[in-house]
């Protein structure tokens, strides 16, 4: 279908009037290194950053000239030297419709908004007043008058102490019904003297150069942001970096940045910024929802240096450990559904060039070197997931399976495990994932007069599953774990909700369920809220479940934007099992729960309740309990949230974290009411939505 696109030219631009825009500063608050000196249309924000102060100075004066009026933003920098002058900043809205008929409602992933009627609008600033206040470490600056065709609201400037960044949001709402958005945002400057652009290209390679005529493009990217330098300074773009991306099936560097010249035909002169692809993978695009009244906050955070484009860079990938995950003492990071068919390619690849081993290619494939580059231990797949399995024959099920392990054996080494593992999607209700401790080999379909398990030759026992009975019973027998893939969406809408009183989620080889930030809103200040609320919800079934992070994507290479769609499991084991040897203690911990889950940013180790780990059980009557916690971050924390419930009721407790600076570590202690209750979780958030959680512990 071919896209029916309206472009609207309306500019972001202060209005050309005589009327002096009002400026409140009474929530403001001088002392411990921030100050605002306000003359009559203007204003000069100053904040302690790190190793210094930042600041930024706006300029509101109406001027009718060709190209419209002043910059907004008349100066911005760092440790006293001017980094850039003379910039405006720029939102760009996409905006669709939402399809909330076909999976009951918001929690959506199978629709196609860039294959329907979608406008493309710019947003208008007028301001009709300023408003300046203070909490503690925060000074916001909210201008009020941003607005496009459907959406309204205010930009806002939040500096926070300690960081060297501003966070620019457009806070917007619509009352439109049923609408899905993106958005670009970025900054222009049309008085170009010698400014450079700085990124790094998606194979890590680094770009500098001069800024010239060239008309915007979109820039793949590393790490998601591009700055600009001057003689003095630097001022780099990166959004949240989970945040920021909305779910697709593949993970392809669509270019999430630009610089240039008349960007989309939008904006005057030079500009760069971020961007979300309207087109993504060109498959389920579902972009971001957008509730009638709810405030959609889309950041940006404007990150300044007094170095170069080069030093901005590595300021900012230090926000996400260089798209890496930690090591930690005492854990292994595991992921988990992956869909990168290596053993369905192997086997193509050995037909078309007619060879009985490894084929050329593959001798090491490129998704292994991916993630042991960003600090993967191990990887459990979730292959075969073209349909074809659940009605193939006995003998070619076999050949995939045993290839499947003899190349997870393969690519498997002491630092690194490649693990087996499908999603087979047969006789449960809704998908599911599928993980045994040993190669197993099981056929998806059972035949009248087959037996349950029969030693077929050359490759030992082999089961055949034809009911959710025969299910149960063959992990019973190799004690593997299976959960319910992407929970309440996708094709498993409804579930586990529709099989809660079955015999197999009832038992202890059904794990429960997978978190994915998963569907996109950014009225929400946290992630994959769907499971979560899931989480809760199972638990006060009685069920005893856990919730283990998945990723959910097909394919991988180098050059991809992984680290944006990923989250990790950090699972408590002092060392890789051999693959020979087998891999339960694997299965165990995350079966007993001794394991947090995160998208990176935030660390989240010894949380315990009266000494009481993840998945262990406390004695009930609990009012005077203590939660301790040891948290490390990058990105200034947001808040932390302790949740318990009684059966019935879930309960959530917020403890406000915005005292916190970036790049810290605390051990958090609190005192809690656990009083009727029968299970109790932790979580905590930063302000760029990245976040860590907990397994339950038992109260009984």
């Amino acid at each position: 279908m071919k896209t029916l696109l309206t472009i609207y030219a309306s500019f972001l631009t202060l209005a050309a009037s005589s009327i002096a825009v009002t400026t409140d500063r009474s929530g403001f608050a001088e002392g411990d290194g921030f100050s605002l000196a306000t003359r009559p249309n203007s204003l000069r924000l100053e904040w302690p950053a790190d190793q210094g102060k930042g600041y930024i100075e706006f300029d509101f004066r109406p001027q009718n000239t060709p190209t419209g009026r002043t910059p907004l933003i008349k100066s911005i920098g760092i440790r006293g030297q001017e980094a850039l002058a003379n910039l405006d900043p720029h939102y760009i809205l996409w905006v669709g419709p939402r399809d909330l008929e076909k999976r009951r409602g918001w929690t959506i992933f199978f629709d196609r908004v860039q294959r329907k009627r979608y406008t493309a609008e710019k947003a208008f600033l007028e301001p009709t007043s300023v408003k300046i206040t203070r909490s503690d470490n925060i000074a916001t600056i909210e201008i009020e008058g941003l607005a496009s065709d459907t959406f309204s609201g205010s930009l806002a400037f939040i500096a926070y102490a300690g960081s060297p960044f501003l966070r620019m949001e457009g806070r917007v709402s619509t009352d439109r019904e049923s609408t899905a958005f993106l958005y670009h945002c970025g900054l222009s400057k049309r008085d170009i003297d010698g400014e450079t652009v700085h990124y790094i290209d998606s194979l890590g390679n680094s770009i500098d150069k001069e800024i010239g005529p060239e008309f915007a493009a979109p820039l793949q990217t590393k790490f998601r942001s591009v700055a600009v330098a001057s003689e003095s300074g630097s001022l780099g773009i990166m959004p949240a970096p989970h945040h920021f991306l909305y779910p697709l099936d593949f993970v392809e560097n669509f270019g999430y940045n630009w610089a240039g010249q008349s960007y989309a035909d939008f904006i005057i002169g030079f500009s760069w910024g971020i961007r979300q692809p309207p087109i993504g993978d060109n498959r389920f695009a579902p972009w971001v929802n957008a509730p009638s009244g709810s405030i959609q906050k889309l950041p940006v955070f404007l990150v300044l240096s007094d170095g170069d484009g080069a030093a901005n860079l590595e300021k900012i990938k230090s926000y996400t450990r260089s798209d890496r995950f930690k090591p930690l003492p005492g854990y292994k990071t595991f992921t988990s559904h992956y869909h990168v068919e290596h053993a369905l390619d192997y086997m193509e690849k050995q037909k078309a060039q007619g060879v009985s081993g490894i084929p050329q290619g593959l001798e090491n494939p490129e998704f292994v070197d991916v993630f042991k580059k960003m600090g993967v231990e191990i990887v459990h797949l979730a292959e075969f997931h073209k349909r074809a399995t659940p009605g193939m024959a006995t003998q070619p099920r076999l050949e995939q399976l045993k290839l499947l392990h003899e190349e997870c054996a393969r690519l498997s080494d002491e630092d690194f495990l490649l693990l087996p593992g499908e999603e087979p999607n047969v006789h449960l209700g809704g998908h599911w994932i599928s993980f045994f401790p040993t190669p197993v080999y099981w056929v998806l379909n059972r035949s009248e007069g087959i037996p349950f398990v029969q030693d077929i030759d050359g490759f030992g026992k082999v089961y055949h599953v034809g009911s959710q009975e025969d299910v149960l019973k063959l992990f019973e027998l190799e004690n593997g774990l299976m959960w319910t893939a992407h929970a309440r969406i996708k094709s498993s809408t409804g579930y586990p909700d529709a099989y809660k009183e079955s015999s197999f989620f009832k038992n202890d080889h059904f794990l429960g369920a997978a978190w994915k930030a998963m569907p996109a809103d950014y009225s929400q200040d946290t992630l994959g809220w769907r499971v979560l609320d899931l989480l809760d919800d199972m638990n006060n079934w009685r069920a005893r479940k856990q919730v283990i992070g998945e990723v959910d994507i097909f394919k991988i290479y180098k050059g991809y934007e992984l680290y944006g769609a990923m989250n990790i499991n950090y699972i408590k084991l002092d060392r890789l099992p051999d693959f020979q040897d087998g891999w339960q203690p694997v299965l165990d911990t995350i079966r007993a729960g001794s394991f947090f889950t995160t998208t990176g940013e935030v660390l989240l180790t010894d949380f315990s309740v009266n000494g009481k780990e993840s998945g262990e059980v406390l004695k009930k009557n609990l009012k005077k309990a203590e939660l301790s916690a040891n948290l490390e971050w990058t990105f200034p924390l947001s808040h932390a949230a302790i949740v318990s419930g009684d059966g019935k009721e879930i309960y959530r407790q917020r403890i406000d974290l915005s005292d916190t600076r970036e790049f810290d570590v605390q051990t958090l202690s609190q005192k809690i009411d656990l009083s009727d209750r029968s299970w109790v979780r932790f979580e905590v958030w930063d302000i760029a939505a990245n976040g860590a959680f907990t397994q339950p512990i038992w109260i009984e």
